[in-house]
C-alpha cells in the first residue's frame, strides 16, 4: 500500500468515481475536484504527489491549470482528454505535463501509467550512478543534472528520462515504443506522438552543444549520436 496522495480533477462525477475507485485499490489516498479553481486551492492546501487533470473544465481549465501549477513546481501532471486531436495532446505536453490519456481509457492503463510517473519521481537511491560524460554534454542521475558545454541546462523530469535512456543507448536506434517503455516506465500501444513533442524539447536544451545531436532514423525511431 503506497498511501501516496493523488488529486484526480474531472468535472465528470462518474470519471471521478471510476478513477478513485481503482486508485484506492492500489492504496493511494484520493482527492477530487470539480473545476480548475478548485483543483488549484487542492494542489496549494495538500501537497498531492500526483495530478490527473481533465483538461475540459469549468470555470479554469485543465491547460490554465497545468500552466499555473508547472510555474510553481514540478508536481507530476497526467493529462486527460476527451478529444483524439494531436492539438491538444502538444499543448498539454508544451505545459508541462508528464503523460496523457485520451478518453474513454481504461482505468487499469491509468492506474499504470500512475504507478509509472511516481516510480521515475522518486529521488535517487543514496548510491547514486555516476555522472555520464558523451562530448560536451554531462547528465549526473544521481542529482538528476544536465549540462551542456559547462553550463547548466533544465529540463522538465520526462525529458531528463528520455535522454537517460537515449545517453545509455547512444549510438543505437531506439524506436518510439522503445523509448515509451524505458523513459516512461510502461508497455504502450497506439499514440506515440508524445515521444517525438519530447524529442522535439531536447534538441532545443542540447542546442548549444557542438558535439551531440539527436538524429531522427525514418520509420524507425530515434539515436543519440556524439
Amino acid at each position: 500500500m503506497t498511501g501516496e496522495r493523488i488529486l484526480v480533477v474531472d468535472d465528470e462525477p462518474s470519471i471521478l468515481d471510476l478513477v478513485g475507485m481503482y486508485l484506492e485499490r492500489e492504496g493511494y489516498r484520493v482527492e477530487t475536484a470539480a473545476d480548475g479553481a478548485r483543483a488549484l486551492q487542492l494542489v496549494q492546501e495538500r501537497s498531492p504527489a500526483l495530478l490527473v487533470l481533465d483538461l475540459m473544465l469549468p470555470e479554469v481549465d485543465g491547460f490554465e491549470v497545468c500552466r499555473r501549477v508547472r510555474a510553481k513546481s514540478s508536481l507530476p501532471i497526467l493529462m486527460l482528454t476527451a478529444r483524439d486531436d494531436d492539438v491538444d495532446k502538444i499543448v498539454g505536453l508544451e505545459l508541462g505535463a508528464d503523460d496523457y490519456l485520451t478518453k474513454p481509457f481504461n482505468p487499469r492503463e491509468l492506474v499504470a501509467r500512475v504507478k509509472a510517473i511516481l516510480r521515475r519521481a522518486e529521488p535517487p537511491p543514496a548510491a547514486a550512478p555516476e555522472p555520464m560524460h558523451f562530448g560536451d554534454v554531462t547528465l549526473d542521475p544521481g542529482r538528476r543534472e544536465v549540462t551542456v558545454a559547462g553550463q547548466a541546462v533544465f529540463l522538465r523530469p520526462k525529458e531528463f528520462d528520455l535522454l537517460q535512456t537515449l545517453v545509455e543507448h547512444r549510438g543505437l536506434v531506439l524506436t518510439r515504443e522503445q523509448l515509451l517503455s524505458q523513459a516512461w516506465g510502461f508497455d504502450f500501444y497506439g499514440e506515440t506522438r508524445t515521444v517525438d513533442v519530447h524529442i522535439g524539447h531536447l534538441r532545443k536544451r542540447l542546442a548549444e552543444s557542438q558535439s551531440v545531436r539527436i538524429e531522427t532514423v525514418t520509420g524507425v525511431g530515434y539515436k543519440l549520436v556524439v
